[in-house]
């Protein structure tokens, strides 16, 4: 148990610049001591107290803005950044190495039995405001864009953006977990970039047809 802790808070001085001591993260991290709770709750869970599991993870939601299913499943090393407003659903199931930022959402798209929400592999890194829904998988190493909605599985090394979320990046090699949020790549921009050059490669044609067309009439008049 105590491995594991002091695993936690290592964790959180790899992640965030800004931790400056092990008595600022224990005391002030809520991202940190929400997953303690969960740990604690996930335990009873288990073991089918759930009344109580949810109890605690309740607590744990009113002093830490983030709100986690005791019956969600979380691997190691799990960090969460600024954590306010994180929502992970009961289904899910969280590999190792992963990291959240604030607003994000694991949740599920309906009323569904059974597996309902996402499953996040190991080295995953969800953005700001980020929401993954329904019974898919964020394959490893792949990075969600801030903002995005992802509705469909996302492939191993994959960089995930726009509404709804579309793979932009896919190479099969390994992908930095940092993740440039004033830098992502558009795809509805790119698309629309390509359309305008078409447009005026069409409007070019036009007026050089035009332009031939006028040409011959003279040519003609001539005659």
């Amino acid at each position: 148990m105590f491995k594991r802790i002091k695993e936690d808070i290592e964790v959180v001085f790899d992640q965030d610049p800004a931790a400056r001591s092990y008595f600022e993260v224990i005391l002030t991290y809520s991202g940190l001591h929400a997953i303690w709770a969960h740990r604690i709750a996930h335990a009873f869970y288990k073991k089918k107290f759930f009344f109580i599991a949810r109890s605690i993870s309740q607590i744990s939601r009113f002093f830490t803005g983030i709100e986690i299913h005791p019956g969600a499943k979380i691997g190691r090393r799990f960090f969460i950044d600024h954590g306010m407003g994180i929502v992970i659903g009961e289904t899910c199931e969280i590999g190792d190495n992963v990291t959240v930022f604030q607003g994000v959402t694991l949740g599920g798209t309906g009323k569904e039995k059974g597996k309902r929400h996402p499953t996040i592999e190991n080295n995953a890194l969800i953005a700001t405001g980020a929401k993954v829904l329904g019974s898919i998988t964020v394959g490893e190493n792949s990075k969600i864009g801030a903002g995005s909605v992802v509705l469909k599985e996302v492939p191993p090394n994959s960089t995930v953006v726009g509404i709804p979320g579309r793979v932009v990046i896919q190479d099969g090699v390994r992908i930095n977990r940092d993740l440039n949020h004033s830098d992502l790549p558009d795809p509805v921009s790119d698309r629309c970039v390509d359309i305008e050059n078409q447009i005026n490669m069409l409007k070019a044609e036009i007026e050089l047809l035009k332009k031939e067309g006028a040409k011959k009439q003279y040519d003609h008049t001539n005659i």
